[in-house]
């Protein structure tokens, strides 16, 4: 890890109240004396200080703001930090960054490399580093929270408890390598398999269970389906409330699928509006009908919609492969007299056009959604390198066994051991940790 003091800024570039830049490293308090009025033999940390802040040779005022002293290790690197709260013009920002540019052994912090100090002074795991990650995209309530229990550590917490069990059993398989004419004995034989078992077992379960993580990152799908005309545009507008597609009387307006992103009560959700399936010979709507298809196969709910002011009922072919969730709606209640019988079991009855049962429809989605979550734990698998490195972990341990040799079960357990410190960073992995720091804002 490079010894340089870096600095950035962490909020926003642009016109704002207030900024913060901030500064880690061990030119911290030669920074604080010769830009500000603070005398740094009797600074306090975490004590804030309002003050001058001036170029260091020319002593130019630059602007008058708040400086926060962290001393190392009690601060968000490990290393002495100072956050800078000034004013958030561009002149001012530039004004201050060009200033700190002069120092020597002081340069501009690289994406994500606040955190990836952090990491190696250990205030977080790698799992604790991707949750502030997750907590610094989160759009919706559900993100949020979720990301919150990462960086509070329930991930660490778990894949660590795995892991010491398989250290604990790589120990003993590793002591009875340098005594190869003693036998294992058969209470810590059955110690050494109970354990294996029931690691194997939770990391199986865990996988299974997880299929929502990439949904609460990207979105849960919703796509609504069914003929021309049955109201699926004017559907998708009064759930996002707001004109968002094209709503026409005209069979065939749409005639691509055409994603929205929402937030439905906190989860996040892309509605797809498709376009209406039937039987026609235009090449282009043909086109259209094989992209709501192919939608329709990738959604975790399929909102299949009919217009109850006509006699025929769709069939909604498209829909007899689908696994996940249907909702059956029937729209256009308001073109229905009271002589129609349109009462089906569990069919949900609206008028897209005058916003009536839509709220009846988005509970049902959301509860449909919540019930997805309540069968996971609160740890989410929520990157696919956890999920890779927890199946590597597990086809290691599903090959296990005492009956060969003693040394390849060792390596089989080692390899299983290796896997899982992968997620956490206990293995350290250059390209690894590159790949996951890189991708965080400057100044984070």
């Amino acid at each position: 890890m490079s010894s340089s003091t870096i600095y950035a800024l962490s909020t926003v570039y642009g016109k704002s109240g207030v900024a913060v830049i901030r500064i880690s490293g061990e030119e911290v308090l030669n920074v604080i004396s010769q830009m500000t009025n603070i005398n740094i033999a009797t600074i306090k940390q975490r004590h804030a200080y309002f003050t001058d802040i001036k170029k260091k040779n020319t002593q130019e005022l630059l602007d008058k703001a708040l400086v926060i002293y962290f001393k190392a290790p009690y601060s968000f690197t490990g290393e002495d930090i100072a956050e800078i709260q000034c004013h958030g013009s561009k002149a001012v920002l530039s004004s201050i960054l060009d200033a700190l540019s002069e120092f020597d052994n002081v340069r501009l912090a690289e994406p994500g490399e606040f955190s990836k100090r952090s990491f190696y002074n250990q205030k977080m795991d790698l799992t604790e580093a991707e949750g502030l990650a997750d907590l610094i995209d989160a759009e919706t309530s559900m993100q949020q929270k979720y990301a919150l229990q990462q960086m509070e550590g329930n991930l660490r917490y778990l894949y660590t408890s795995w892991r010491e069990d398989l250290v604990k059993v790589l120990t003993y398989l590793e002591a009875f390598i340098d005594f190869p004419e003693e036998d294992i004995p058969e209470n810590l034989s059955e110690d050494i398999l109970n354990t294996v078992f029931k690691v194997k077992k939770e990391i199986a379960k865990h996988l299974q269970k997880n299929n929502v993580n990439e949904r609460l990152r990207n979105g849960f799908r919703i796509v609504i389906a069914g003929e021309t005309n049955a109201g699926k545009s004017s559907l998708i507008n009064a759930l996002v409330k707001r004109n968002a597609v094209i709503v026409s009387d005209i069979a065939g307006t749409t005639r691509d699928a055409i994603d929205i992103n929402l937030d439905m009560g906190g989860y996040p959700v892309i509605i797809t509006d498709t376009a209406g399936i039937r039987e026609t010979e235009n090449p282009i709507e043909k086109q259209g009908i094989e992209i709501a298809k192919e939608k329709i196969s990738e959604a975790d709910i399929v909102i299949a919609l009919y217009d109850a002011s006509t006699n025929k009922n769709s069939e909604f072919k498209a829909l007899k492969d689908f696994h996940g969730k249907v909702f059956y709606v029937a729209n256009k209640i308001d073109k229905v007299s009271l002589k129609n019988n349109i009462e089906k079991k569990n069919h949900i009855k609206i008028s897209a056009k005058y916003n009536q049962g839509i709220d009846i429809l988005t509970t049902a989605i959301i509860e449909t959604i919540k019930d997805n979550f309540s069968l996971s734990s609160n740890c989410l698998i929520t990157r696919m390198r956890y999920r890779e490195a927890l199946e590597e972990c597990l086809e290691n341990l599903e090959i296990f066994n005492l009956d060969k040799e003693i040394e390849l079960a060792t390596e089989d357990i080692r390899l299983a051991c290796r896997a899982i410190g992968k997620i956490t960073g206990c293995v350290e992995v250059s390209e690894i940790l590159n790949n996951i720091f890189g991708s965080f804002c400057i100044g984070k």
